[in-house]
């Protein structure tokens, strides 16, 4: 993508280039729907860091007289069933939800990347071997995966982390592998060899910082299929344990009791939805503006 400039002094017609990134972050600003969900998860996100300060009342303090009460102006979205503020509850909730999306999505993408930009790189037999692990590890499915690594190693919050983070690994390394395939034949890979320059320099400054476009874009589609799949573990009781709450666990209390006091499950649902199309959003927004074939003079 270049910019044409005219010096009306000489006549004369420059050429200014333009980076990837620089086009693509232009890209992504003339995306409307991109530009809404990524405003929408920093004021989420914005809020999240501020709950302990705005939260009208301790995320875990019963009132046992006031179960189950309707929305008010003290109980914005109601109480649960122990008498608790589901807004504050929503609003730790929401904290609990997007650090597990973001972090065992991050666990994801620094599996990923390594392993596929290694097995590309390397080729052969060793690319070969590496893959049919993927193929392997595909075919066990991920709730069956999560509850073996949470018999041995107990429950807790870290292992939630990493146990979501294994089993969203394995499509980013396909794609990674793709990417360093291709990378790995062109002239300036090729010259950084001839030059002496050590594989591991070459795969770590070379190959993989050119291959991160994928790589954000797939991180921005992860992360709702992490929270969501987050969601479906607390739904279980195989997520985030009491007094702890987050999203799904919330919707999983709200469901016991939708019948006579339907705010518990409302709410949570909301904003749990409103936050996956908001990423899911963003994730398209940064595909269209990450790819050169869409590019246009």
């Amino acid at each position: 993508m270049t910019k044409i400039l005219i010096d009306e002094s000489s006549n004369e017609t420059l050429e200014k280039g333009v980076s990837l990134w620089k086009d693509a972050y232009r890209r992504l600003l003339n995306n409307k729907m991109a530009m809404a969900g990524a405003s929408l998860l920093l004021l989420e996100l914005l809020v999240a860091m501020l709950t302990p300060w705005i939260a009208p009342y301790p995320f875990e303090l019963q009132n046992l007289e006031n179960a189950l009460a309707e929305p008010s102006m003290l109980h914005f979205f109601g109480t649960d069933n122990l008498g608790r503020d589901v807004f504050t509850r929503v609003l730790y909730g929401g904290r609990i939800s997007m650090m597990v999306g973001l972090l065992a999505s991050l666990v994801s993408v620094g599996v990923g990347v390594l392993y596929g930009a290694a097995a590309g790189f390397f080729g052969g037999r060793t690319d070969n071997l590496m893959m049919r692990v993927v193929d392997i590890m595909y075919a066990i499915p991920f709730l069956f995966l999560v509850i073996i690594l949470m018999v041995f190693f107990g429950r807790n919050f870290i292992l939630l982390f990493i146990a979501l983070g294994l089993t969203q690994w394995l499509t980013m390394a396909r794609i990674v592998r793709g990417q360093v395939m291709t990378l790995k034949q062109k002239e300036f890979i090729q010259a950084a060899r001839v030059m002496g320059v050590a594989p591991v320099k070459i795969l770590m400054r070379h190959l993989i910082p050119n291959s991160l476009g994928p790589v954000i874009v797939y991180l921005t589609l992860t992360i709702p299929t992490v929270i969501l799949e987050e969601a479906f573990l607390s739904f279980l009781g195989l997520g985030v344990q009491p007094p702890m709450a987050s999203w799904g666990t919330l919707i999983a209390e709200g469901v016991e009791v939708m019948e006579i006091a339907w705010w518990n499950l409302i709410a949570p649902a909301i904003f749990l939805s409103l936050t996956l199309f908001s990423l899911n959003f963003l994730g398209d927004g940064l595909r269209d503006a990450l790819d050169p074939k869409g590019a246009k003079d």
